[in-house]
């Protein structure tokens, strides 16, 4: 997107997303209104409920995932994500933008069996079952029509505090969905069954969020002459140190899922589920490590990219339900849980590099004391050009106050 959407009103950036998706007027009128739901369906989806909180919906521009434009929905209350997305998507798209691939829909549900007497024959007398297990598990969706569903069963003993204990796990293949009523629906239906052959006792039967078989990759070449040789070179030490330290890596991949996290709440996804599988995945080699990777090729062009699970849906649940969800995937245009989870894990990488380049040549608080700078400025009245003098003023004095912004607006008309 190569207009300056930041540089537009509400009323045109509203009909810019009106154009690129095809929004009708009741569904321009729910992103005016804001929240989405009211009460009575705020009440139905908690208990005790008396309200309900909104976060600010913006919009990443720039971004070009596997030759396709996007605009992508952010919801998160930081100031300068969504900006530093949107830097990362354009100067990423000077090198072809962003190339990304998702397994396919692959979630594993477990079922917890304790009290076996003998684990090994118990393990054997499972996989002799495999097939009437499966059978059973199908029997309760509507996925194995659609050439989807349970796909297989394995077995793992495992030692813990409490004994040893046999885990028979399912692979489910749910295709659009997150898939977490699905398979913990289908761990029920097999638990009886698995009792009787195993002579033990079921006790969990859920999904696992470490969503191993639902991996998603992206990669990207950021321009040198776009990044500088100085940064370029500084990015790789600052990635360095996050590989060496794990103090400053959760911060490094914390600023990965800002960007992961804003789109995920903005199409109503499981963001505790996505978070608590990214960093298990970050641990995965036995020390915590980053998300991303970041080298340099032959040209001297940055590399960048970033693997992890990501259990994400276009169907189901609140996705299906909330208005402004439903609205963002309308926005996104995207066809498949697999193309969301792509895009998501290229917002990721595109946040990623942007906040390591601020890092390395301005330090993070300065682009958010910019943005920070630019809302006084509208509290206190600013407006059209005047708007970016005032911003740029209070900045540099250092002096963001409402009170500021207003005697620099009253200098300027004198």
């Amino acid at each position: 997107m190569e207009m300056r959407f930041y540089a537009l009103d509400r009323e045109g950036r509203l009909r810019v997303l009106k154009d690129h998706a095809s929004l009708t007027d009741d569904e321009l009128k729910t992103l005016r209104e804001g929240s989405g739901i009211d009460f009575k369906m705020a009440d139905s989806m908690v208990e005790n409920a008396v309200s309900f909180i909104s976060y600010p919906l913006g919009i990443a521009t720039h971004f070009l995932v596997n030759g396709k434009e996007y605009l992508v929905p952010m919801a998160i209350e930081e100031p300068s994500v969504i900006a530093a997305a949107s830097k990362g998507a354009k100067i990423a798209r000077l090198r072809g933008g962003f190339r990304a691939s998702s397994d396919p829909s692959i979630m594993i549900g477990q079922v917890q069996v304790k009290d076996v007497k003998n684990l090994e024959k118990a393990i054997e007398e499972v996989m002799k079952s495999k097939d009437e297990l499966i059978s059973i598990a199908n029997s309760k969706s509507s996925l194995a029509r659609k050439g989807a569903g349970a796909k297989d069963l394995r077995c793992r003993a495992i030692d813990t505090a409490r004994g040893r204990m046999l885990i028979v796990e399912l692979l489910v293949d749910v295709k659009d969905a997150m898939g977490a009523n699905v398979v913990n629906t289908m761990c029920e239906s097999i638990a009886s069954r698995v009792e009787s052959i195993t002579d033990g006792k079921v006790l969990l039967r859920i999904l696992s969020n470490y969503a191993t078989y639902r991996l998603v990759r992206a990669s990207a070449r950021f321009a040198r002459e776009e990044v500088g040789d100085d940064a370029v070179e500084g990015i790789l030490d600052a990635y360095a140190f996050a590989e060496a330290d794990v103090y400053r890596c959760v911060t490094h991949n914390k600023g990965v899922m800002n960007g992961i996290i804003a789109v995920a709440l903005a199409t109503a996804q499981d963001t505790r589920a996505i978070e608590a599988g990214a960093h298990a995945y970050a641990c995965r080699n036995g020390r915590y490590s980053p998300l991303t990777h970041w080298s340099k090729d032959s040209n001297g062009d940055l590399v960048g990219s970033i693997e992890l699970p990501l259990a994400v849906g276009i169907v189901g649940g609140l996705t299906s339900t909330h208005p402004l969800a439903r609205l963002s995937l309308k926005i996104l245009g995207v066809g498949s849980a697999q193309e969301l989870a792509c895009i998501m894990a290229s917002v990721g990488l595109a946040q990623n590099f942007s906040a390591l380049h601020a890092l390395v040549r301005e330090g993070i608080q300065a682009g958010h004391m910019r943005l920070h700078a630019r809302k006084v400025a509208m509290l206190a009245g600013a407006e059209g050009n005047l708007l970016d003098e005032v911003a740029e003023r209070l900045a540099r004095e250092g002096n963001i106050t409402v009170e500021h912004a207003r005697q620099i607006i009253n200098e300027i008309k004198v």
